[in-house]
């Protein structure tokens, strides 16, 4: 007898599980063919991220305001154009010359920057998921400048004048790079230029507004030769009353580091 109350409470348990199994069954094959092609297709996605945005964050204390669009085209290769833009404002300020004859304002500028690049990337793409890793690259780089430089000049007979000038630089260099990308999620990046030496073609324009005596010119192209900030470059200036522009080539350097997107 309870043997056989037993076996009817087990047949009646199976068989309310046999029926919420039944009626519940296709709410779950319903909820399995809205859901799988859904998950498939955010998995396509994050395998197939093969543009990135990055923000130059190192650029921003000089208030410059850099931003850079990538695109995978290979399992090793990408193509990336950045734009830059610089304020005159910013947390690191250039002190002006300062000499015996020649004392100027601080030193600020503003303008833009475009550098169009190329990059090999040692792991290769899974997949078609955005690139990462150790890379090589070279890259193309223009700068626009403007700068105002004014000041008090002091000749040789001891005579104390005003100057001023409206200057414009630019920068075209070209050159090779080496750095690493890290990635910190699914979609977020962090990238290390780590070096990007180069050679670049720099010229220099003055235009007069207030202007000095002749014997101005040499004691300015000394000065500017010995600044600290275009000393790093090996400039090479010479300016003169007939002639307020300056070309020549000197060392290029680059790198940063950026806080990328990809999608």
């Amino acid at each position: 007898m309870l043997k056989s109350n037993f076996i009817n409470v087990y047949l009646n348990v199976e068989h309310i599980i046999n029926q919420f199994f039944m009626k519940t069954l296709p709410l779950i094959l319903l909820l399995s063919l809205v859901s799988l092609p859904l998950i498939a297709q955010e998995d396509i996605e994050l395998r197939q991220q093969k543009n990135q945005i990055d923000l130059d964050i190192s650029d921003l204390p000089t208030a410059f305001f850099s931003f850079s669009y990538e695109r995978a085209i290979g399992k090793h290769i990408s193509v990336g154009l950045g734009v830059g833009f610089k304020s005159e404002d910013g947390l690191i300020q250039f002190s002006g010359i300062d000499t015996d004859r020649i004392q100027t304002n601080d030193i600020t500028y503003s303008g833009y920057k475009l550098i169009p690049e190329f990059r090999y990337y040692i792991n290769e793409s899974v997949d078609g998921s955005m690139l990462s890793g150790f890379y090589v690259g070279a890259y193309l780089k223009y700068s626009d400048f403007n700068s105002d430089l004014e000041g008090t000049y002091v000749d040789s007979q001891d005579i104390s004048h005003l100057f001023k000038y409206e200057a414009e630089i630019t920068v075209t260099s070209v050159g090779l790079m080496i750095g690493y990308k890290l990635p910190v999620s699914k979609r977020f990046s962090i990238d290390f230029l780590i070096a990007g030496p180069g050679s670049g073609g720099y010229d220099f324009k003055l235009d007069n507004v207030i202007a000095p005596p002749d014997e101005f010119y040499d004691d300015l192209n000394n000065a500017l030769d010995e600044y600290s900030v275009l000393d790093l470059i090996g400039a090479d200036f010479g300016f003169n009353n007939n002639n307020l522009r300056s070309k020549f080539s000197a060392l290029s350097f680059r790198y940063g580091i950026s806080v990328g997107y990809s999608f």
